[in-house]
């Protein structure tokens, strides 16, 4: 794809304050490439557009040069299943769909042995001796095999390695970091059946199933062998040693972690594969067309460290509220950066969740200063707006919620660069507020009072702010009666149907049993353009809280698909009704 145009290049270094130089489109060439060059003084900057997708900025002054390249790396994949999870037959389909290059840790021993190479005799020694190969030397070969051109060009998939904690931990040291990571989910019963029955044709090298897939003649079946392994006793032993060696290392991959059900016909598993691979590179591609400010944005899933831990301790630590702030601003960006404008964070930690006693406004109104002032950096024009009174006469007021918000925020410490009244103005709900010179709309917390609805307001002020981003922060649009009950009746399937209008780009739930609020049980977490993610709150063998995957959805999950993950059942288990892990009710509802 050819790059045809450039709004604007930002350089501190051609001047000594920063500058901006506006870059019109019939100053790029059409051609395979072209050169631009902007001589400020004697300083240079030089700009080459290539139809390769790379764009190169070099500034020179005094040697200085800066190289930049929008276009993204190759797909990189790591895949992992207990045995007879059909990873292979997966790994096959993969390869042949994506042109990856396949890497298996047993393929690369062999390999490196019989090549007679210094990794594969220092392998040869322990192998000889009966010994598992150390982490080192394994990790070592697979390095080394990551680093050849073809896995540079084409990208790659990793087949059932890291196995443990460590391994993982040496990858990532090395930057060796997967855009996804798959686990094929398969219950116990199913992979013994699998191994049990499994038969080797020792002429054809074929594997056969005694039952599933059995051989097409009565002289092949004579011949079949079992492998020594593919015992019950043995199965079971190497399945333990999987689940224990997978629990180690979902902690360094959980915040890319996609499990599918791999119980299903190898078609329907690649089908599911297939649509989150291709997510993935869909993804890529909006980084590339979106340029380096996405790219550094998105850049925080990929580093993403975990949720944070003891988030029944309050008041919040500073570091917990600055890692909630950058969560939902990042996430926000990467949103409307991919042409969301309607919006809604919903963020329920106990400082924000009004339900709970230990709800502080003034952690609301920060999280609304982070996200203002960002998009003021970015020059955009922000207008936050609180919802003013509502009703007539005696029956005027505001939710309890919201009283005072607006008083809070004029007074907030705004910087020292003038961006309040600048960039950032504050208003309230509704058609008349939105001017033609704002960029974009943070609403807080907008919410139905009894007897009174603001969404006629809210839906003015969106037809008023067209194509412009309304971002929602922590809204509560359910209808509220009135004494009479008529609000809960009377247009309200049309309320519903706007409220609905809004996309989440966060959301961050903590799971609690039904009717308390304590002990934290899980969480629930999206952070666009990701799936949802369901996590159990557990502790490590060294009594160290911390947070593990259980599922990831495409969807909000119902309160039954949160139960069943909760309970080890599988997705196309039949549903029961909400029972002991019933979270809170309306928990995981509009």
């Amino acid at each position: 794809m050819m790059l045809t145009s450039l709004s604007h290049i930002q350089s501190t270094n051609v001047y000594s304050t920063p500058s901006i130089f506006p870059i019109s489109p019939p100053l790029l060439s059409s051609s395979s490439s072209s050169f631009l060059s902007l001589e400020p003084s004697s300083h240079r900057l030089a700009l080459h557009v290539y139809s390769n997708d790379r764009l190169r900025i070099t500034h020179k002054s005094n040697g200085l040069k800066l190289s930049c390249s929008l276009k993204e790396p190759p797909l990189k994949v790591m895949i992992s299943g207990a045995p007879a999870s059909g990873k292979g037959t997966q790994c096959e389909l993969i390869v042949k769909k994506f042109g990856l290059v396949h890497i298996s840790t047993g393929d690369l021993l062999r390999a490196e042995v019989s090549s007679g190479t210094e990794i594969g005799n220092k392998a040869k020694e322990f192998m000889n001796a009966g010994k598992l190969v150390p982490d080192e030397i394994v990790t070592a070969m697979v390095t080394s095999r990551l680093s050849r051109q073809d896995a540079k060009e084409k990208g790659w998939l990793l087949d059932g390695y890291p196995r443990s904690f460590s391994q993982a931990q040496s990858l990532q040291s090395l930057k060796i970091i997967p855009d996804v990571y798959i686990v094929l989910d398969v219950p116990d019963e199913i992979l013994i059946d699998r191994c049990v029955g499994r038969r080797l044709d020792p002429v054809t090298k074929k594997i056969y199933h005694i039952r599933n897939f059995p051989p097409e003649t009565e002289q092949i079946k004579a011949r079949l062998t079992t492998r020594p392994d593919d015992t019950e006793e043995k199965v079971k032993a190497r399945l333990e040693i999987y689940k224990k060696n997978a629990d180690a290392i979902l902690s360094t991959y959980s915040n890319i972690m996609k499990r599918i059900d791999g119980n299903h016909p190898k078609e329907v598993i690649f089908g599911e594969i297939d649509s989150i691979l291709t997510q993935v590179l869909n993804d890529k591609e909006k980084k590339r067309k979106l340029g380096s400010s996405l790219s550094q944005s998105s850049s925080v899933q990929d580093n993403w460290r975990g949720i944070p831990t003891k988030l029944n301790n309050i008041p919040h630590s500073r570091d917990i509220r600055n890692y909630f702030y950058d969560d939902v601003l990042q996430a926000t960006k990467r949103s409307i950066n991919d042409g969301g404008i309607r919006l809604k964070v919903e963020i329920n930690i106990p400082e924000l969740n009004p339900e709970m006693d230990v709800y502080r406004i003034g952690t609301l109104m920060e999280l609304v200063r982070t996200l203002a002032l960002s998009f003021a950096d970015d020059g955009k024009s922000v207008k936050v707006c609180v919802q003013g009174s509502m009703g007539e006469g005696a029956l005027a007021g505001m939710p309890l919620q919201l009283a005072g918000t607006r008083q809070i925020l004029e007074y907030m410490d705004w910087g020292e660069y003038g961006a309040m009244g600048t960039f950032i103005k504050i208003g309230a709900i509704g058609a008349k507020h939105v001017d033609e010179t704002d960029d974009l709309f943070i609403l807080v917390a907008p919410q139905n009072a009894v007897g009174n609805c603001i969404i006629e307001d809210l839906q003015a002020m969106t037809d008023a702010a067209g194509d412009r981003p309304v971002i929602l922060i922590n809204p509560r649009l359910k209808d509220l009666p009135a004494s009479s009950g008529i609000m809960q009746t009377m247009g309200r399937d049309k309320r519903l149907k706007y409220a609905a209008t809004f996309e989440n780009c966060y959301l961050f739930r903590l799971l609690y049993y039904a009717g308390t609020q304590y002990p934290i049980m899980g969480a629930l977490r999206m952070a666009y353009p990701y799936r949802y993610e369901l996590y159990k709150r557990v502790n490590d063998p060294s009594g160290k809280e911390k947070y593990v995957i259980l599922s990831t959805y495409p969807q909000k999950p119902t309160i039954d698909e949160v139960n069943d993950a909760f309970e080890g059942k599988p997705r196309n288990e039949n549903k029961k009704a909400v029972g002991i892990w019933g979270f809170l009710s309306g928990i995981l509802q509009n």
